[in-house]
């Protein structure tokens, strides 16, 4: 292997150019003295001092003096966090969904809620206030004291995913590629939203499924993706591409295995409530089928220019289902079996592009993603470009900043959801055009890409798992033979 092979720079062009910069690629003795210093370690201690610069960062919004209270859409610090904690409840004492009293009842999935509990006690250990006779100022400084706590165990999920994502590709099949976690470690959007609310949680479940089906432990990976679900929606999604992937490859007994630990994990969290408290269990349900197009939607988009669309609820899920469709064949169709990380984004960036809205910190679903299937710096960069300028935008939106003078509308952030948008869609189409050409534009199966098990001429998926080095099923040739035929 040649000096420098097993680094990014030299597989990524942006890198490359930049290396150049900065002394050029390493020469056969810089590994030696950095040998402490793995990809790993390094992309951990960057995601640390993200953290805490992000942590400092929402310093002007915490509030001391009740009553006193700073503009948070300014300052690009908002967080549900604080609020929900006097707002949900948990102040007055109170359990996520079994207790009820005057407030709404917590509209997240129960894991959520759960893990919101767990922090709230750690809150009243650290010597919090808590019951229904708090005044102001009490409820103020227990809510931040819970912030403090959140910040500490969102930071610990954000390593998590950070260390899952260095793991997700066998130490054999790497050869490098652990440095692509840094896109995740150093990224602006997990700085600005990674403490807007729980996400996280999710987020690091599911990078631990990835790491646990890359590394032939589909067991694992069920429960990981299982409670993910339980957490917020969008884990389950991955069952579509997963039980295609599965059907091309024969490996049907192992999806079904693979849904008997997913149904588990989901159930074990969920039936508590669900027997207990019915009515506050389907709140996250009913509260989601309700509300019509939201911030951050191409719907709110047509609500605000005069155009709202009737029966939202029927025409985005069928846009949704014809691009899973799509994705569907694309599994089918494609001379090369796709990776698992690259249906991974297009899933949930279709699933995201038609919701009835996109929350600022929907990017942290859609960030290790796009790692895992377009690990090139080009993308990372227009794909947090789009983001952040639709994360600047939104606060603008919501502070009024953005009107016009004339007090009509803030064209402005229609066009940011437009942008953003359009820079989730170009990495898709990218993204397609590597499963369709992986031997030449596919950054994990190119020419000169690492992986030691081949399908045909072509590096097999390195997280592919138990799918790695598996044959076609017989019909799967004939449509190709098909398809070559008819083309």
């Amino acid at each position: 292997m040649s000096a420098g092979a097993g680094v990014p720079a030299s597989k990524d062009p942006v890198l490359a150019v930049l290396s150049r910069r900065f002394g050029g690629l390493p020469g056969r003795h810089a590994g030696r003295s950095l040998s402490w210093w793995t990809a790993r370690r390094i992309s951990l201690l960057a995601a640390t001092l993200l953290w805490i610069v992000g942590a400092l960062q929402k310093l002007p919004c915490r509030s001391t003096i009740a009553g006193v209270y700073p503009d948070t859409y300014k300052y690009l610090c908002y967080s549900d966090i604080p609020l929900l904690y006097t707002a949900r409840g948990l102040a007055d004492g109170n359990i996520p969904y079994f207790d009820h009293g005057n407030y709404q009842t917590l509209e997240y999935p129960v894991l959520i809620g759960y893990l919101l509990e767990f922090q709230r006690r750690i809150t009243v250990l650290f010597g919090a206030p808590v019951g229904p006779g708090l005044d102001t100022q009490q409820a103020l400084d227990a809510s931040n004291l819970f912030a403090t706590v959140n910040l500490v165990v969102l930071g610990v999920l954000f390593l998590i995913t950070v260390w899952a994502h260095t793991r997700t590709i066998p130490a054999d099949l790497a050869q490098g590629r652990s440095w692509d976690a840094m896109m995740i470690a150093i990224s602006p959007m997990v700085l600005l939203a990674g403490f807007i609310n729980w996400d996280f949680l999710a987020v690091a479940l599911t990078a631990l499924g990835f790491m646990f089906w890359g590394r032939r432990r589909p067991g694992l990976a069920a429960v990981m993706f299982g409670l993910g679900t339980a957490a917020k929606l969008y884990p389950v999604l991955f069952l579509g591409p997963l039980i295609l992937l599965c059907l091309r490859r024969q490996k049907m007994r192992e999806f079904g295995r693979l849904m008997i630990g997913f149904a588990v994990a989901w159930l074990v969290p969920n039936l508590p409530v669900m027997i207990f408290a019915p009515d506050q269990w389907l709140v996250f349900w009913t509260f989601n089928s309700d509300r019509t197009g939201d911030l951050g939607s191409i719907w709110y988009v047509f609500s605000l220019a005069g155009h709202p669309v009737p029966h939202l609820n029927v025409i985005n899920t069928v846009i949704l289902v014809l691009l899973c469709a799509g994705i569907g064949w694309l599994i089918f169709a494609a001379r090369r079996p796709p990776r698992f990380g690259q249906l991974g984004y297009l899933v949930i960036a279709a699933f995201l592009i038609t919701n009835k809205v996109y929350s600022p910190q929907y990017v942290l679903w859609l960030l290790p993603l796009l790692v895992l299937a377009r690990p090139r710096w080009r993308e990372w960069v227009i794909f947090t470009v789009g983001e952040l300028g639709y994360f600047l935008a939104i606060w603008a939106h919501l502070d009024g900043t953005l009107t016009p003078g004339n007090g009509g509308p803030d064209k402005l952030y229609w066009l940011a959801v437009i942008f953003r948008i359009a820079c989730e869609v170009w990495v898709g189409l990218v993204i397609i055009r590597d499963i369709l050409v992986p031997d030449r534009y596919d950054p994990l199966r190119s020419a000169g890409a690492q992986g030691t098990v081949f399908y045909g001429t072509v590096a097999d998926d390195p997280a592919g798992g138990v799918l790695r080095g598996a044959p076609d099923a017989p019909w799967v040739r004939r449509l190709h033979q098909w398809l070559a035929s008819t083309g």
